[in-house]
């Protein structure tokens, strides 16, 4: 059994609320890259090195890449053998996210109730996914999303009899009716499987894949794949003014569900697809 003060993922959760928001995973400036290359509109390609351009310059001057530094998104993997002291571990990420964004100077856009709409003044409450898995460490992600992105989210509440064509066509029909709105080029998370709840929380889960690796299973590869062809074919392109980049990645991530559903949830993230991981 191992001992950990909750104050040490307080700190942790601080660091990586700004990290997140101030450097790019290097799997994703080099999928920007490998999009400028394959870009086909001369405005395409001057957005991506426009993007390249500020992600290099948030990260040599400490500034978050975008305004929006979005909600935070919390997933706590926490070994059984760790023994928590010191108070109560969701106050202890909570507090993190409030220093880590104000102390980070990070823009706070989140509200107390959702129709009395009063600002909390230092971004919480986060939205914490705790899973309980062998060992004596803790691992932390946080993934800041911002609402851009996150408001063109889907579900559909497919039957067993569903095709993968059928499958496939709805996510790309929700990325393009997208357009501009998430700031593409676009990553796709996809859940689809367990219940409604499940799949939304893997579709999340999708976006922290890296961008250049794709579903170990062929089938659901061949899906991803699927997906963006639809997608980069439909002339949305980069900021949603024409081109032939609108997504860099889809992640479709499944899981056992009832003989009777097949639930599928669409999580799309802008091109700053953001994301820190540290471990105590």
């Amino acid at each position: 059994m191992r001992t950990i003060d909750v104050s040490e993922v307080t700190g942790l959760v601080r660091r990586l609320c700004m990290e997140a928001n101030y450097y790019l995973p290097a799997d994703l400036r080099q999928a920007f890259v490998r999009g400028q290359e394959a870009e086909q509109s001369p405005l395409g390609k001057e957005i991506f090195g426009e993007m390249l351009a500020n992600c290099d310059l948030a990260r040599r001057n400490d500034v978050p890449v975008c305004q929006d530094t979005g909600m935070a998104i919390v997933f706590a993997e926490v070994g059984q053998e760790v023994h928590l002291t010191g108070g109560a571990f969701e106050d202890a990420v909570t507090e993190g996210v409030r220093r880590g964004y104000i102390d980070g100077y990070l823009r706070l856009s989140v509200v107390g109730d959702p129709l009395r709409r009063e600002n909390t003044n230092d971004n919480t409450p986060c939205v914490l996914y705790t899973s309980i898995v062998a060992g004596d460490k803790i691992k932390i992600t946080v993934a800041p999303k911002g609402f851009g992105s996150e408001n063109m989210s889907a579900m559909k509440m497919f039957t067993p009899a569903a095709t993968r064509e059928q499958i496939v066509d709805f996510i790309a029909d929700a990325c393009i009716r997208a357009g501009s709105n998430p700031c593409p080029p676009i990553v796709i998370g996809v859940g689809l499987g367990g219940t409604s709840d499940k799949a939304a929380y893997l579709a999340k889960r999708a976006l922290l894949r890296p961008v250049d690796r794709q579903n170990e299973d062929p089938l659901y590869a061949e899906m991803e794949r699927a997906v963006l062809d639809k997608v980069n074919a439909s002339g949305v392109g980069p900021q949603g003014l024409g081109g032939t980049v609108t997504a860099l990645s889809c992640a479709i991530e499944p899981f056992g569900t009832h003989i009777a559903g097949l639930p599928c949830v669409v999580n799309i993230s802008c091109h700053v697809t953001r994301h820190a991981e540290g471990e105590l």
